[in-house]
């Protein structure tokens, strides 16, 4: 029997660019909701904020397998770099929209969808109204545009991800050993992806299955490192 077997948790799913499936939980369920209510937004930005771990970056790779957009950074959003990405696609998304941006390309870009109904997607650690925003006509466009907020996962969640990761790596791991990691890590999604990976490789190492004593092991490792 595999993990999967044994944890059957029950969770909706909307498939990514990069080909994994985001799984869908009370954490994150606004959120994904906006994305499915695309195109039909109020606004052409939305902004999806929440701490690191929580699945922005998933959402965002979510986003651009629905829409088609293109993904962008602060760096390439200046006077050089807008007609390029204007003239790509209407559609777009950024990461880490609360760390720079230039505001006057940002809202050229936001005029820019508007007259095309186009959208960007933007996400942040903050909320808009806490970013350092200097333009005030940038300002009253982000207060205007939906926010949406991702907690960090609950448990389930934690331990639906580390299931999933194990199964599609084809790895047999025991429900005792799924519960007694879920308590005992960081409450973040890049957190099981790391376990998961590291716990592999020690496994694989040492030629046996990841039991108890190995992932006690790997997550002291993991908190060490930290």
């Amino acid at each position: 029997m595999n993990s999967a077997e044994q944890l059957p948790f029950e969770f909706d799913h909307r498939p990514s660019l990069s080909g994994d499936d985001f799984l869908v939980a009370p954490c994150n369920r606004e959120a994904v909701a906006w994305l499915d209510k695309w195109p039909d937004w109020p606004s052409p930005f939305v902004v999806i904020y929440g701490p690191p771990g929580c699945g922005k970056s998933h959402l965002s790779h979510v986003f651009m397998a629905k829409s088609g957009a293109l993904a962008v950074t602060s760096a390439g959003i200046d006077d050089a770099g807008l007609p390029s990405i204007l003239s790509s696609s209407k559609n777009l998304v950024a990461d880490d929209g609360d760390t720079g941006f230039d505001e006057e390309a940002l809202f050229h870009i936001f005029n820019d969808l508007a007259s095309r109904e186009g959208h960007m997607l933007i996400t942040a650690e903050r909320a808009p109204m806490d970013w350092p925003v200097k333009l005030a006509d940038l300002a009253s466009r982000l207060k205007a545009s939906p926010a949406v907020e991702i907690g960090l996962p609950e448990d389930d969640l934690i331990k639906a991800v580390m299931v999933k990761l194990f199964s599609d790596r084809q790895i047999r791991v025991e429900t005792g050993v799924i519960d007694y990691v879920a308590k005992r890590m960081e409450r973040s999604l890049d957190a099981a992806r790391r376990f998961v990976e590291a716990a592999d490789k020690t496994a694989l190492a040492e030629n046996k299955g990841i039991t108890l004593p190995i992932a006690r092991r790997v997550l002291e490792d993991l908190t060490a490192a930290d």
